[in-house]
């Protein structure tokens, strides 16, 4: 004799709790990604831990259901009937419809707290121009009348980078930093940095521009505010 529905239900819930505890845990607690070096890196990834464990539930509420159906309710030898007929379920359709679009509009509302977050301009931010072209980057300093072609910036003070490109679109990219940026031929775009962590770091294009698009990176390092200010003398003498 078979199981019941109640308790085939019991078994599949309990796997598909266990399956997204596990998910949700791995998510949480093992670095997926670099190490966090600005202040924007922290909102990003709280957001990312939201949107992982989000999916992990619907992951495994959907494949834990799938393995199980396959295993638990398989054909066995000599069974050649037909199985029962499924019908509709109002309650269900309705339900696996308003519980995603409220998911959806919630994260559309989160998403927009971190993106006013991590866009917000400071009185004490540093302007730096970013010129990209194929296949290298150039940093001008306005305030310091210097042009590098190594981004240095001081650590825990804000930056305003004003990007343009010399020829296709460009991305800057620091992943330890998260945010992105596309610079874009004929426009300026701008990107808000704050680097929190002392370090060496590279600078990648995220778009792809070209034959030697993988080759085009930049170091960038980010120092205490008395060792930038001594390269800031240096550079204007």
């Amino acid at each position: 004799m078979g199981m019941s529905a109640a308790r085939h239900a019991l078994i599949l819930t309990l796997l598909t709790v266990v399956v997204s505890a596990a998910l949700v845990y791995f998510f949480i607690n093992v670095p997926v990604v670099p190490a966090q070096a600005s202040s924007q890196a922290v909102p990003i990834d709280g957001l990312f831990v939201v949107l992982f464990s989000i999916a992990s539930v619907f992951f495994a509420l959907c494949v834990v259901a799938l393995v199980y159906s396959v295993v638990a309710f398989r054909s066995r030898p000599g069974d050649n009937e037909d199985g029962p007929g499924i019908q509709g379920h109002n309650w269900l359709e309705f339900t696996w419809t308003l519980v995603p679009f409220i998911i959806v509009m919630v994260l559309a509302v989160y998403g927009a707290i971190v993106l006013g977050d991590i866009t917000r301009a400071s009185p004490q931010e540093m302007e730096i121009k970013v010129v990209a072209a194929q296949w290298s980057w150039q940093f001008e300093y306005p305030q310091i009348g210097a042009s590098t072609a190594e981004l240095r910036l001081p650590v825990n003070r804000p930056v305003l980078l004003k990007l343009n490109s010399l020829d296709v679109v460009h991305s800057f990219w620091v992943p330890e930093f998260r945010v992105k940026q596309d610079a874009v031929p004929g426009m300026e775009t701008v990107l808000r940095i704050t680097p929190t962590k002392i370090g060496d770091y590279s600078l990648e294009c995220a778009e792809l521009c070209g034959l030697l698009h993988a080759y085009m990176t930049a170091p960038v390092k980010v120092v205490e505010e008395e060792d930038f200010q001594g390269w800031v003398r240096e550079q204007k003498h």
